[in-house]
């Protein structure tokens, strides 16, 4: 097969909520690459999120993330948008005015308050995963960098109208009742395909994406083949042009064996 732009996704996709990333995924993608394929991250995460050695260490030739809001190839930002800093700052005001915790992402750093996440067993996660590319939003006094946010939902929180307040400027991920992934508007895994496609010179059609949640929808319908882990979510497998096996069960190996990359 001719040369193919592998884009992953990374929880759920390469490692599980342990962060364990399965031998056969490694060996997979090195072999890809092996045979003269891109690899890149296709991450939700920002890039001040994505630092782990073990993850990194796969080898890849570039990383889109923020939902496509920074494209990175061999090491070279490429493109970077951020969400400017007079917009962010009203869009914190109307997160606390609806009772939304918020989680703020950008390249260098993730900012969110501990007394919001320090005893929520995904924010003690969080926290220590991302250690000390964490900074405070209450009380800091240089500007934000951010390119996307996350919020948390209090039980008393307004969720209606949070989103009638946000709508104009952002799009929306509902992860669950609670827990909202929020993106500019413009951004989203596949655009982050097509601007990385874009950038370098590369055929849409000549794309493979790997995923697993809600978020990875756009980058499986816009990939030249989509493919779903098999125990990703349900909606995520009826979009894809091939379902794979499980996480933990080889799935990436498995579907790159299948479509002869290896």
């Amino acid at each position: 097969m001719k040369q193919q732009a592998l884009f992953f996704d990374i929880d759920g996709t390469l490692w599980d909520y342990h962060n364990t990333i399965p031998a056969s995924t490694v060996t997979a993608i090195r072999a890809a690459r092996e045979k003269g394929h891109l690899a890149f991250i296709n991450s939700g995460r920002s890039r001040g999120f994505i630092t782990n050695e073990d993850l990194l260490g796969i080898g890849f030739d570039g990383i889109v993330s923020g939902c496509g809001t920074m494209i990175e190839f061999r090491g070279e930002i490429l493109f970077y948008y951020q969400i400017p800093q007079d917009q962010m700052e009203e869009t914190l005001r109307i997160c606390r005015r609806c009772h939304a915790r918020p989680i703020l992402e950008g390249r260098r750093h993730l900012y969110l308050d501990y007394e919001d996440f320090g005893n929520d067993p995904y924010g003690r996660k969080l926290i220590a995963e991302v250690g000390n590319m964490l900074r405070p939003i209450t009380g800091l006094t240089e500007p934000f960098e951010v390119s996307k946010f996350a919020v948390d939902m209090s039980p008393d929180g307004d969720t209606p109208a949070l989103v009638e307040a946000l709508s104009p400027l952002y799009n929306f991920i509902f992860h669950n009742e609670y827990i909202m992934e929020i993106v500019p508007k413009g951004f989203d895994k596949g655009q982050g395909i097509l601007k990385t496609c874009e950038l370098l010179g590369l055929d849409p059609a000549g794309t493979m994406a790997f995923g697993d949640g809600h978020n990875d929808l756009e980058m499986i319908r816009t990939a030249g083949i989509g493919v779903a882990m098999g125990d990703g979510r349900e909606r995520l497998k009826q979009a894809a042009d091939y379902v794979t096996a499980p996480l933990m069960e080889d799935g990436i190996h498995s579907a790159l064996a299948h479509f002869g990359l290896l």
